[in-house]
């Protein structure tokens, strides 16, 4: 199993990123194998400079970096040698089996839609994210951010996608999906959140349990929680900022600090032809190793074959 990981990507890379490799590698299995993408030379001299075991550690050399504030568009047709745009490559080219950046998300969103493609039958694919529960487990909120408008058809289609995650990469049998919602009763919402209501309750390939309100997120009233983009990054900046103010005034409890984005290191995209994750810009060492973690399960568990042959047999 190879994984790509952006060593150009993110605000504090190359350092923040080798950093991240040297904790991951120390609990690499035989066998697999880290792909750094990025300035050859500079890889090297930080690899030696932090005495990174580099025997399961291959390089492939990127002359180019998408800088954050790029357009991400014109930026990767600009940029064919970008990490990011090398890292799509090696991807559609199978020769890695996930691909992790804590770079540009725009450039990482549309390298995802337009180079990996979304898996036929896929309306729009999902940004997901993790909500911690007491019982040190971890349920699944999607969109958080890829589709801030959304469709009755494609929050159906988030419940599919974020339970064949978590029924693979969880390995939790019928995962109970929900709403997120401002009332439980089945003519709450909007009208698009009521008629995904009837489409999700209708849908047998969906342990549908209803609606949820905000406060049921953190519950394990269900395993997968389904909502707009714009709903979803609203939550998880707000989780992210209750973090920080805990973290500023010096608390710490082991359920809060998985609100920690660092705790969480990457968002996976649900949906496209790949295992593909996306870190937060100012993703430090920790972050990058916990993404590369969550990379790892996904190519284990060949998620993305998962969704690709459930929604081709639905499509018959």
């Amino acid at each position: 199993m190879k994984i790509a990981l952006d060593a150009m990507g993110g605000d504090f890379a190359p350092e923040a990123t080798i950093e991240g490799v040297k904790l991951f590698v120390e609990d690499l299995q035989d066998g697999n194998q880290i792909v750094l993408i990025g300035d050859k030379k500079a890889i090297e001299e930080k690899l030696a400079q932090k005495e990174v075991d580099s025997s399961a550690i291959e390089i492939v050399h990127a002359s180019e970096v998408i800088g954050m504030n790029e357009h991400p568009t014109k930026a990767l047709s600009q940029k064919p040698n970008s990490s990011i745009a090398v890292g799509f490559k090696l991807m559609q080219e199978e020769q890695v089996q996930a691909f992790c950046s804590a770079g540009n998300t725009g450039a990482m969103h549309v390298g995802a839609m337009f180079s990996v493609k979304p898996c036929e039958g896929v309306i729009r694919p999902a940004l997901a994210s993790f909500a911690p529960r007491e019982d040190g487990t971890f349920g699944i909120i999607l969109d958080v951010g890829a589709n801030a408008e959304v469709k009755p058809e494609m929050l159906e289609q988030f419940g599919q996608l974020g339970s064949l995650y978590v029924e693979y990469v969880y390995d939790i049998a019928k995962p109970k999906v929900a709403i997120i919602n401002i009332g439980e009763e089945e003519k709450k919402g909007t009208q698009i959140a009521q008629a995904a209501y009837q489409l999700l309750k209708n849908n047998a390939n969906i342990n549908f349990v209803g609606n949820i309100e905000g406060r049921d997120i953190f519950s394990g009233k269900s395993d997968v929680m389904i909502c707009n983009g714009y709903v979803g990054n609203v939550i998880l900046k707000m989780a992210e900022s209750i973090y920080d103010l805990l973290h500023k005034r010096n608390i710490s409890d082991p359920f809060f600090n998985q609100l920690n984005y660092e705790a969480i290191g990457g968002s996976p995209v649900l949906g496209v032809n790949g295992n593909v994750i996306i870190g937060h810009g100012v993703s430090t060492g920790m972050a990058i190793k916990n993404m590369l973690q969550v990379a790892g399960k996904m190519a284990q568990t060949n998620i993305h074959l998962k969704i690709r042959d459930a929604f081709g047999r639905r499509q018959e």
